[in-house]
């Protein structure tokens, strides 16, 4: 199943975009929902809540007094810390129990106000938040939830800033129009993303590639998708055996300044390739299916024993964001090979400014292609060429691989 963070500060119109997604097939667990469920008379949470805030939360008719409970810990870290150490963990749990019973082509939407504030944003294939200016939040919640300004930007306060949001997400939905706007925004996202994405986890493959190579200008973005979808990939390892693998971002686009395609090329290391083998299952789940029959690096010409050079391969299933997962064994030629490339191209300019002018060349060759497989395979004999400088250039800078993984 396809799992979907959904987050916004108050008033982004996250709500609306829930309902959206909904209507269009997502099976949706309401956090706020869920948090007034485990709050209930007779239901632990409240119980929790009582024992650390006192009985006076507690209206005449036994339920939770929501705004006076607000008063208390709105404005107050230490004592809004305490009520989320009682509620989210109780929270998360009921939300499991949901996503568990939902079926296994679904694509199952987690509405989570504090999404961000509870570091949540590797649970989920995908993280969406519904964005708007922080004025025309503040404006919404004093004509609409008659909040006064006081209590508006404190309940702003007490929550990520925008900026802290739009760091996690995959996918961001501009809510400063119309309700039209937005949904017609929703859909597209639903059409174009969602559902592909949903079906090709599934069914077990990688999002669709057709054309030749396009060249992008270097966009700053790309590190930070990188960052975001390594976690997500880290996340899988097993407890206990987190030293045994690592991940880095390699090829073109973790080059700054370099025009690329927009594909993120991400490493991961592991001991051997039993462990890549042994992790596949759950790196398909996470949507990142393995590419079968790709084994070996281009950079291997001339090379006495080529298997050296083995890898896994895995793409990535969402059509909105390309990536190649290669996956080699600690010590190997070609993970040393990835590595030293990449410092050595951030490092030398002219180096960089040579592989780009091969790629720009090559990109233009191949322009017609159905595919990008020729336009890869022609820059090989170029990999082999630069092997010697590229060593030469690691002795003198005194480069030496990370050692990370035991």
């Amino acid at each position: 199943m396809l799992k979907i963070g959904l987050t916004g500060g108050i008033a982004s119109g996250k709500s609306a975009v829930a309902a959206r997604l909904r209507e269009r097939g997502a099976v949706l667990v309401d956090a706020d929902a869920l948090a007034r469920e485990v709050v209930e008379p007779g239901a632990e949470g409240l119980h929790r809540i009582v024992a650390e805030f006192g009985e006076d939360v507690l209206g005449a008719d036994g339920w939770l007094d929501r705004p006076k409970l607000g008063a208390l810990v709105f404005g107050d870290s230490a004592r809004l810390a305490a009520l989320n150490g009682i509620v989210h963990p109780l929270v998360r749990s009921r939300a499991a129990a949901i996503v568990a019973e939902a079926p296994e082509d679904a694509v199952v939407v987690q509405d989570i106000p504090l999404l961000v504030e509870t570091g949540q944003g590797a649970d989920f294939h995908l993280v969406l938040v519904v964005d708007a200016p922080d004025e025309m939040r503040l404006q919404r919640m004093l004509e609409h939830r008659g909040m006064t300004a006081e209590a508006a930007r404190s309940r702003m306060a007490a929550q990520a800033t925008r900026e802290e949001r739009l760091a996690v997400a995959d996918a961001v939905l501009n809510n400063s129009g119309t309700l039209e706007q937005l949904v017609a925004e929703v859909d597209r996202l639903w059409d174009d993303r969602l559902a592909p994405f949903a079906r090709n986890l599934s069914a077990g493959e990688r999002a669709a590639r057709a054309g030749g190579p396009v060249l992008v200008p270097a966009r700053v973005e790309w590190a930070s998708e990188a960052r975001r979808l390594m976690n997500r990939i880290l996340k899988l390892t097993p407890a206990g055996q987190q030293d045994m693998v690592a991940g880095d971002h390699i090829g073109s686009t973790s080059i700054p300044g370099l025009d690329a395609k927009d594909v993120i090329d991400l490493q991961l290391t592991v001991p051997n390739l039993d462990v890549a083998d042994a992790l596949a299952p759950a790196l398909a789940a996470a949507g990142f299916p393995v590419i079968p029959g790709i084994t070996t690096d281009n950079p291997k010409r001339g090379h006495p024993n080529p298997d050296d050079w083995r890898k896994r391969m895995h793409a990535n299933a969402d059509p909105g964001r390309p990536v190649n997962l290669h996956i080699r064994a600690a010590g190997s030629p070609g993970w040393r090979f990835a590595l030293c490339f990449r410092d050595w191209l951030r490092a030398e300019p002219t180096a960089a400014a040579e592989y780009l002018a091969l790629k720009r060349r090559l990109a233009a060759a191949h322009a017609g292609d159905t595919s990008t497989e020729d336009y890869a395979a022609a820059k090989e004999d170029w990999f082999t060429s630069i092997e010697e400088p590229l060593e030469r250039w690691a002795k003198q800078s005194g480069w030496q691989p990370p050692s990370r993984v035991s």
